[in-house]
C-alpha cells in the first residue's frame, strides 16, 4: 500500500548520511504510512474488510460438494430371521460411496432457504448374496423457512454493513491520531532544534560580547563587576548549549524512531508557514461528526445488536413453527444405467411446532432482560452522543482561539527579534547596559518558544478536529471521499 514516491523517499532516509529536510505535511505523510502504528491500524481494517468481504460472499448463492469417496465396513450386525421369527447376529461386509451436489440460496428478509441439487449413491453387499444398486436423485428442488422464529439473516443485513463502515472511518480516524503524534514529535524537535540554536548563537553572542568587553575594561570604561558578569554569560551559555544538545538528540531520537526510518537520520525541521484563516461553525462541525465519526456509527450498531438480542429472546419464549419442502425425483437401479431411467417422483414435505410448555420463567426472565439490557444501552448511547457533541464544540472553539494567537505570537516574536538585534547594536557601541540587553535576549526566547507552541497547539487543534469530524477543512471534503480516491488508485 505504499506509493511509489514514498517508497523512494523513504529508501534515500534510510541510506542517506546527510541532514533531510522535512516540513510537517511530509512527516505526517511518512507517519501515516509506515509507522508501526500506521501498520497495526491497517491490518485491523483489512481484518475488518475480509469479515465484511465474507458476509457480501454468504448472501450470493453457493455451491457445494459433498462426497463419501469410499466408506468399507466389515462386522457383524444383528438381523430378522423371519423363518424363525428371531433376531440373530450376521457376519457383513459392505462398500459404500455417494455424492451430492447443491446449489443454495439465503434469502434475508424472509430467513428461508431454497435450494437445488442432485445426488448419486452406490452400495455394494459382499458375501453369499452379492448384489449391488445404484440410488440416483437427478434433480431436486427445495424450500425450507422458520414461521415465526428468530431471523438471523435480516439481523445481519442489518448490522454487518455498519461494522464495515465503522471499520473504514475508524482506520481514517487512526490516522488522524497518528498526525495527532507526528504533530507533538515534530514539535517537540522544532523546539529542542530552536533551544540549540539559540544556545549556539549565544555561546558565540556571549564570547563576542566578553571579548569587546575585556578592550574596554582596559580603558576603564566597564566595570570588574560587569566584565565578571559577562564571563559568567560565557560559561552558562557552553553549558545551556550542552543540555540543548542532549535535548535535540533525543527528540530526534525519538521523532526518527516514531516515524520508524533509519535511526541515524538526521532530520531538519521546516516549520509551516502562518496558516490561512479559516472559519469553522459548531453547527458544521457537529454535522460532519455525526455523518462520518465512527463512534456515532457504532452507537447505532449498538442498539441495533441491543434489539437484535430482544427479538431473539421474545421469538425464543414463544410458538414456533418451521416448514420445509423438496420435489425432485428418485431412481433405485442395479447397473448405472437403469438408475437414471423412468424415475420416480420424490415429494418430502415436513412441518414442526415448537410449544414451550413449563420451562419455570426461564425463558421469560431472558426476555426481560434483553429489554432492560436494551434500555440501559440507549441511555448510555444518549450520554456518549452529549460527550462527544460537546468535544466537537470545544475543539472547534479551541480551533478558533488558536487562529487568533498566532497572529499575535508571530508579531511578537518579530517585535522581540527586532528589540534584540537594536538593543545589542547600541550594546556593542555602550549606548546601553548590560540588563537590558539580557532583558531583550530572554524576551526574544520568549517569543521563539511562544510561536512555536502556538504552532503547536494550533495544528493539534485542527486535527483533533479532522480526527473528530472526518473532515478537511481546507480542502472542504470528507476525509472518506480521499481515502476511496487512494483506494481506486491502488
Amino acid at each position: 500500500m505504499f506509493s511509489l514516491s514514498l517508497i523512494f523517499s523513504l529508501f534515500s532516509l534510510a541510506v542517506s548520511s546527510q541532514v533531510v529536510k522535512l516540513d510537517l505535511n511530509r512527516s505526517i505523510e511518512i507517519a501515516t504510512d509506515s509507522s508501526l502504528q500506521a501498520f497495526r491500524a491497517q491490518n485491523l481494517y483489512l481484518s475488518n474488510y475480509w469479515e465484511y468481504r465474507s458476509f457480501k460472499a454468504g448472501r450470493l448463492p453457493s455451491l457445494t460438494f459433498r462426497t463419501i469417496p469410499i466408506q468399507y465396513a466389515r462386522d457383524i450386525t444383528r438381523r430378522y430371521d423371519s423363518e424363525n421369527n428371531i433376531d440373530v447376529y450376521r457376519q457383513q461386509r459392505s462398500l459404500y460411496t455417494a455424492g451430492n451436489l447443491s446449489i443454495m440460496q439465503n434469502f434475508d428478509l424472509t430467513g428461508d432457504t431454497f435450494f437445488v441439487d442432485t445426488e448419486l449413491g452406490y452400495m455394494r453387499n459382499f458375501g453369499a448374496n452379492t448384489y449391488s444398486q445404484f440410488n440416483t436423485v437427478p434433480v431436486r428442488i427445495g424450500y425450507s423457512q422458520a414461521l415465526f422464529g428468530f431471523n438471523s439473516f435480516k439481523w445481519e443485513k442489518k448490522i454487518e454493513p455498519l461494522k464495515y463502515e465503522k471499520a473504514r472511518q475508524a482506520y481514517i480516524y487512526s490516522k488522524q491520531e497518528i498526525a495527532e503524534s507526528v504533530i507533538s514529535y515534530f514539535f517537540s524537535l522544532a523546539m529542542a532544534q530552536m533551544e540549540y540554536d539559540m544556545a549556539q548563537e549565544n555561546v558565540a553572542s556571549s564570547d563576542t560580547l566578553y571579548r569587546i568587553d575585556q578592550e574596554r575594561q582596559k580603558i576603564a570604561s566597564i566595570s570588574q563587576a560587569d566584565l565578571l558578569t559577562l564571563k559568567l554569560d560565557v560559561v552558562n551559555a557552553q553549558n545551556s548549549f550542552r543540555n540543548a544538545e542532549i535535548s535535540l538528540k533525543r527528540a530526534m531520537f525519538s521523532f526518527v524512531s516514531f516515524l520508524n526510518i533509519d535511526k541515524e537520520t538526521k532530520v531538519e525541521l521546516e516549520l509551516p508557514d502562518r496558516p490561512q484563516d479559516i472559519t469553522i461553525s459548531p453547527e458544521a462541525a457537529l454535522y460532519y461528526a455525526r455523518e462520518n465519526n465512527h463512534d456515532f456509527i457504532g452507537f447505532q450498531q449498538e442498539r441495533f445488536e441491543a434489539e437484535r438480542e430482544v427479538d431473539r429472546t421474545r421469538k425464543s419464549s414463544n410458538f414456533d413453527a418451521s416448514f420445509s419442502a423438496s420435489v425432485g425425483f428418485n431412481q433405485a437401479a442395479d447397473n448405472f444405467k437403469d438408475a437414471f431411467r423412468k424415475p420416480l417422483q420424490q415429494d418430502i414435505v415436513s412441518v414442526g411446532f415448537t410449544i414451550p410448555l413449563v420451562d419455570w420463567g426461564v425463558r421469560k426472565g431472558r426476555a426481560n432482560m434483553a429489554r432492560n439490557n436494551l434500555n440501559v444501552a440507549k441511555i448510555s448511547i444518549q450520554q456518549k452522543e452529549e460527550q462527544l457533541e460537546q468535544d466537537v464544540i470545544m475543539t472547534v472553539n479551541d480551533f478558533n482561539v488558536q487562529q487568533g494567537l498566532i497572529n499575535s505570537a508571530e508579531e511578537a516574536l518579530q517585535l522581540a527579534t527586532m528589540a534584540y538585534h537594536v538593543t545589542k547594536e547600541r550594546f556593542i557601541i555602550g549606548k546601553t547596559d548590560l540588563n537590558t540587553l539580557t532583558l531583550t535576549l530572554n524576551r526574544q526566547s520568549t517569543a521563539q518558544r511562544n510561536y512555536i507552541s502556538t504552532l503547536r497547539d494550533y495544528w493539534l487543534s485542527y486535527y483533533k478536529l479532522r480526527k473528530l469530524t472526518l473532515f478537511d477543512f481546507y480542502r472542504n471534503e470528507f476525509l472518506t471521499q480521499q481515502f476511496d480516491r487512494l483506494e481506486r488508485i491502488k
